[in-house]
């Protein structure tokens, strides 16, 4: 008996395939032009990404990560300094914050959406909590007016952890324009994925704006070449990738409008035992990745059903930063949602161009368990 067709976890063939003849066109003005670091495509990107997100400075970088330690530094932010991180995260979140020195706090989720909320946020808080990652996660927005009625009062400020939600709102508002500056990464797999590593800052704050492309270029002041004026680092996006981040962002609406179809599509089929996250009518979520929790059947035994009938799936993530050793000995509060969580989430497979029978199909396998022999 022949295997079943495949049905990838993210089909990057089918993303670039929409695209290729305008890459091929951007690799050869890249090598002809000999514009590899910096230039015209990079200014056009960067003008480009802060108008799609109602801001008025982005920042192209070396990726995502890159993309939160500048922001803290050029915030000051270091030793002495607390700042909250949500223990359902990827490591890279926590990471930030400890590169520069400051300490990490991790709260706890909102069961139903697996985000931040106020009442996590209050939960770790203190006096020398200085700043919130408020982390995207999987798509939809935090809340971050939520939020706000617990940071302002205390002149906490909310930083975006946008990496996995690239053209999302919250009440009309893009994410990148809702905290005092946002990071993106442009991994590939990213709803705006470039060719190799990349990433950006956006903020409307002029002053952090400058600060942070200061220390993104070696600390060389803007005015001059040769005067380096803070301690800086090299975090730049290069031409190429800058060039065809801005050929597949006149396209991120479009597949982000494909992506919600898939969503609405599993949420129609899914079986008995399988609860997806809730996506709050304030929000419109991107669904960087599909997440349902398993609640009644041991995941493991729901991926060997799908591994089985060759659908891609994935786990995002089964284990919590505070797991991770770096960071076990952080100070938390009660993270039982996450710990719940971790054990529970399974990334069902997600991009722009799933059908609704590709998606009825892994809906079938994941409540075949359940069907009458």
């Amino acid at each position: 008996m022949s295997s079943p067709t495949p049905i990838p976890f993210l089909d990057l063939k089918a993303v670039t395939a929409e695209v290729r003849h305008d890459l091929d066109a951007v690799w050869k003005t890249t090598v002809d032009n000999c514009a590899f670091i910096g230039g015209a495509a990079v200014d056009s990107f960067e003008e480009a990404f802060a108008r799609y997100t109602a801001t008025t400075h982005c920042i192209g970088v070396a990726n995502g990560t890159d993309a939160l330690e500048l922001i803290l530094a050029g915030m000051d932010v270091g030793p002495g300094d607390e700042v909250i991180v949500p223990a359902n995260t990827f490591v890279a979140t926590a990471e930030a914050v400890a590169r520069c020195g400051a300490t990490v706090v991790l709260a706890d989720v909102d069961p139903e959406t697996a985000l931040l909320n106020a009442e996590t946020v209050r939960a770790v808080m203190s006096p020398r909590t200085v700043a919130v990652m408020a982390v995207h996660l999987y798509g939809q927005p935090v809340d971050v007016d939520d939020l706000a009625t617990v940071t302002e009062p205390a002149g906490v400020a909310i930083i975006e952890d946008a990496a996995q939600a690239h053209g999302a709102t919250l009440r009309g508002r893009p994410v990148g324009s809702l905290g005092i500056a946002a990071g993106f990464s442009f991994y590939p797999g990213k709803n705006l994925g470039a060719l190799g590593d990349g990433g950006a800052v956006t903020t409307s704050d002029p002053q952090l704006a400058d600060r942070i492309r200061v220390i993104a270029n070696h600390g060389r002041a803007l005015d001059s070449r040769y005067d380096h004026v803070l301690l800086g680092r090299n975090s730049r996006l290069d031409g190429l990738q800058a060039a065809a981040l801005e050929v597949k962002l006149h396209r991120l609406d479009e597949a982000n409008e494909g992506r919600r179809a898939a969503a609405k599509s599993y949420q129609a089929a899914l079986p008995e035992g399988f609860t997806a996250l809730t996506s709050r009518d304030d929000v419109t979520s991107v669904y960087h990745l599909y997440i349902v929790r398993c609640m009644v059947e041991d995941r493991s035994t729901v991926t060997g059903r799908l591994d089985e009938a060759n659908v891609g799936w994935g786990l995002h993530y089964p284990i919590p930063c505070h797991r991770h050793e770096p960071f076990a000995t952080s100070r938390r509060a009660d993270l039982s949602v996450t710990e719940v969580l971790a054990d529970q989430i399974l990334s069902l497979p997600m991009f722009p161009s799933l059908d609704s029978e590709s998606t009825g199909r892994v809906c079938e396998v994941l409540g075949a368990d359940n069907q009458p022999t």
